[in-house]
């Protein structure tokens, strides 16, 4: 059984937010504070650490967490924030979360590590219906594999994942927690809804 003093959390905030008009999402206010500062008060707990992957306003990110960046240019994508994430952590298991999600389950991450068995499986979120293929769990000795792929040229999550053994970790009962405010109409829709505490 993995412990949260193994695990590094990485929060993906390095997009370009084309869907948001070009906003970076992980500063969006929701309930009177960014997207970011709701995914480091729910993970905070559940780790040893926390970093945050950004490529712009990385001053304003770094109020709540050390920040990196990609280490490819031209915004390639959520896998190069898991490289720069592996890279990064001082831990050997990182778990990655999207900053567009701010209703993350306040036991995700136990719940990723007790669905693993081997450093080389990687547990992704199933909520019931679908894959949330950037909420993972994974060990740095995955890393090589990684950096390959990208080197390729390749950036599509699936077709990396597809090379490894996943374990979908079913999150049904907590489907609604793993919301991706995508454009401006879902951030208002769920700032109408009212704060969800847990």
């Amino acid at each position: 059984m993995l412990t949260a003093d193994t695990i590094t959390a990485v929060i993906l905030a390095g997009g370009q937010g084309s869907r948001m008009g070009g906003v970076d999402k992980g500063l969006i206010t929701l309930w009177e504070k960014p997207l970011v500062a709701h995914l480091v008060e729910r993970l905070t707990p559940q780790v040893g650490s926390l970093l945050i992957n950004a490529n712009r306003h990385r001053e304003q990110y770094q109020q709540w967490a050390p920040v990196i960046a990609d280490n490819l240019a031209g915004f390639p994508g959520p896998l190069a924030g898991f490289e720069a994430g592996l890279n990064a952590a001082a831990t050997d298991w990182i778990v990655v979360v999207p900053c567009d999600s701010p209703l993350l389950p306040l036991d995700l991450v136990e719940r990723l590590a007790t669905a693993i068995s081997s450093p080389q499986q990687i547990a992704v979120v199933h909520d019931g219906e679908q894959l949330h293929a950037a909420t993972a769990l994974l060990h740095r000795s995955l890393l090589p594999s990684l950096q390959r792929y990208l080197a390729r040229g390749d950036r599509k999550l699936r077709l990396w994942f597809a090379e490894h053994e996943l374990v979908a970790v079913d999150f049904s009962d907590q489907a609604s927690a793993f919301i991706n405010l995508n454009t401006p109409a879902c951030v208002e829709k769920l700032a109408r809804r009212g704060h969800a505490s847990s």
